[in-house]
């Protein structure tokens, strides 16, 4: 089932780092005001966050606020009934074909740029691993888990991901058979200690989709990642032992 898009931006706002955190103490009636401006405000950061891959012009985002306006005070004229979902659909799914095209195109002319960058090398299924500080510990195997600081960008310099962003900030784990294929492929070329920038064409990444509203369909990413400890997956368990068969 297709989710409409103002579920989608509800959605968003429930993600929102400390929506769910029922540990924090409630706020007291002094900062109430300061906290519900700040919180307004987040609301409409995290719509116009929502709706950055649809690139609404300025005369377009007036109609979307003047949507909201009568939707709130109950004025609006028109439905959000079947027909008109399947309407907001087929827009959304305009805009974000043609900003992937778009997307596409940028990222195929930046990896030929990036391919005759000093040291690049590319692997087989073309990633660019390009090294920028050489590691002297040992290279992580497809299963293992590894431990790294990163930064992730888009084509035009954007980031959109950083270790150094994370709340609070900090190396992230996870084992490479476990992310893009990307990643697992290009940090088996890495040892630790070592730094390197990948960056990864969008066959390899998130592909035609991309990851919305962050990474945009088509998108060529741009990885710095600095490989601190690789953690060996653990030997499989030996087979169970068959019970012994009573003599006869």
């Amino acid at each position: 089932m297709r989710t409409p898009l103002s579920l989608a931006l509800l959605y968003a706002l429930l993600a929102l780092p400390g929506a769910a955190d029922d540990k924090k103490p409630a706020a007291s009636p002094a900062s109430g005001t300061a906290d519900a401006a700040m919180a307004l405000n987040a609301i409409g950061l995290s719509i116009a966050k929502s709706l950055e891959p649809l690139s609404l012009s300025p005369a377009e985002l007036d109609k979307v606020l003047a949507g909201v306006r009568d939707g709130a005070s109950g004025k609006s004229k028109l439905a959000l009934d079947e027909k008109g979902q399947e309407n907001l659909h087929l827009f959304v799914q305009a805009r974000m074909a043609a900003a992937a095209e778009k997307e596409k195109a940028r990222g195929a002319a930046y990896l030929e740029t990036v391919s005759k960058e000093k040291g690049a090398v590319k692997t087989s299924n073309g990633a660019i691993l390009i090294p920028l500080k050489e590691g002297t510990g040992p290279s992580p195997g497809a299963t293992d888990k590894v431990k790294v600081n990163y930064t992730g960008t888009l084509v035009d310099g954007k980031v959109f991901d950083s270790t150094s962003q994370h709340n609070p900030p900090a190396p992230a784990e996870f084992p490479l058979n476990g992310v893009i294929p990307c990643w697992s492929e290009a940090l088996q070329k890495m040892k630790v200690g070592g730094r390197s920038k990948v960056v990864c064409p969008p066959g390899i990444a998130y592909g035609e989709r991309g990851s919305p509203p962050v990474i945009p369909g088509n998108a060529t990413l741009t990885f710095e990642v600095e490989l601190l400890d690789v953690v060996k997956a653990p030997p499989a368990a030996p087979p169970a032992a068959t019970p012994a068969q009573p003599a006869k």
